[in-house]
């Protein structure tokens, strides 16, 4: 899969997460996150697993069996990290606002380069910091949060985040080991969904009649954003880098504002727009410098190769 395939896998992902955010918000007027995630990924998991069994049947026992230890870690690990997150982030809802929400969510965008640094030793291109910093000034002037008051579930929301960079940065690292997104992003939605159930088994209210009565918006947010984009995320990553992946996932931000303005009649002030305009920057800055840098240095290497080509061949 091309980088230009990627891109767009992941901008369809992050247009998903987008518009999902309204789903989720509205999703818990009569359950909890807990009951709410337990059923949105139970969706998302019966959407993605046909899909897989047919494009991927043939794959899944020789890469699991090859690999299986690994397989397993990184099932746990993401597993355990989306379910925080988006357990946090639910849950941030029903004590923040969502100017507050889209403000410290977006701190994931920072966190993944510091965490790649500690965990695996591992640097990212110098321009990467500009691009988070007008990422995050985009952020707060999209979200409004200049003009918001500081609330409880905001503390909740930057835990999230730091939940959020782990899946990122391992999900990444999955698909440099594994070449099966669809059967994964499957089997991660079930064991979600499984986790999510037990702890809404002890601390919520399990009411048939009142999860039907959110069902559209666990079908949207299940179907799509906890199956279909999950699964787009992992084949974007195949060739996109966990620090500027993060940073185009900032666009969810975007589209959440967008879909917002076009579904919920929000108005999009100039502070807004400008915030906007300033994470699409931060997004395309990302994508340039570091494939700038990384063709430099292959016409170099490809440079180096010829002149030992040429010696090679006039001393014979």
């Amino acid at each position: 899969m091309t980088k230009s395939l990627s891109m767009v896998c992941a901008l369809v992902t992050t247009f998903i997460w987008g518009t999902a955010f309204i789903a989720q918000d509205t999703g818990m007027d009569n359950i909890g996150p807990l009951t709410f995630n337990s059923a949105r990924f139970t969706v998302g998991f019966f959407t993605i697993l046909p899909l897989a069994l047919i494009f991927e049947r043939k794959k899944i026992k020789l890469e699991i069996l090859s690999k299986s230890k690994l397989f397993i870690k990184y099932l746990v690990f993401m597993g355990v990290s989306l379910f925080l997150g988006t357990f946090l982030q639910q849950t941030a809802l029903q004590y923040t606002n969502i100017a507050n929400a889209a403000f410290f969510t977006v701190f994931y965008v920072p966190i993944v380069p510091i965490l790649l640094f500690f965990i695996y030793s591992k640097k990212v291109h110098w321009s990467i910091w500009p691009a988070i910093g007008l990422c995050i000034l985009g952020v707060y002037l999209l979200s409004d949060f200049s003009n918001s008051e500081i609330m409880l579930g905001d503390g909740l929301v930057i835990l999230c985040s730091v939940f959020w960079a782990l899946h990122i940065i391992f999900a990444g690292k999955f698909m440099e080991e594994f070449d099966i997104p669809m059967f994964y992003a499957a089997l991660q939605a079930l064991f979600v969904a499984a986790l999510s159930f037990i702890f809404s088994f002890i601390f919520e209210e399990l009411n048939i009649s009142k999860i039907l009565m959110e069902s559209s918006s666990i079908l949207y947010a299940g179907a799509l954003s906890g199956g279909i984009a999950f699964t787009l995320q992992m084949y974007a990553q195949k060739n996109i880098e966990e620090a500027p992946a993060a940073i185009i996932y900032s666009l969810e931000g975007v589209f959440a504002a967008v879909a917002g303005w076009i579904i919920l009649n929000q108005f999009l002030s100039t502070n807004n727009m400008i915030g906007c305009l300033l994470i699409l920057i931060a997004v395309i800055s990302s994508q340039i410098s570091p494939s700038s840098k990384i063709s430099y240095k292959q016409l170099q290497k490809e440079l180096k190769q010829e002149k030992f080509c040429n010696k090679q061949k006039y001393l014979n």
